[in-house]
């Protein structure tokens, strides 16, 4: 994985998370301004639906994937199995690929 890329699981896969501009730009469209739901992040009050969307604008190739698996992979494994990549994608905001 390149520098700023995460991974996350779902089904069985390990989905490649790249936060590209066009990908980061798409999901401040739906989420608002990304660095206030990184502020809300670092408070631990972050939405399932924001990780959800958060991720799944982030997917690289989604290869079938439908958005509703994401909510679901982030249940059946619990919010504290998507934090790496969350981290990963919001330090991407933040610091960019420095």
């Amino acid at each position: 994985m390149a520098r700023g890329e995460a991974g996350f699981s779902v089904g069985g896969r390990t989905l490649l998370l790249r936060p590209s501009f066009a990908a980061l730009v798409v999901a401040e469209g739906e989420l608002g301004p990304l660095l206030a739901l990184a502020d809300r992040a670092a408070e631990g009050r972050v939405l399932l639906s924001e990780m959800t969307a958060l991720i799944w604008h982030c997917i690289a190739e989604r290869d079938g994937l439908a958005r509703e698996d994401i909510g679901e992979a982030l249940v059946a494994q619990g919010v504290g199995a998507a934090l790496p990549a969350l981290r990963a994608i919001l330090r991407q905001v933040l610091v960019g690929s420095a």
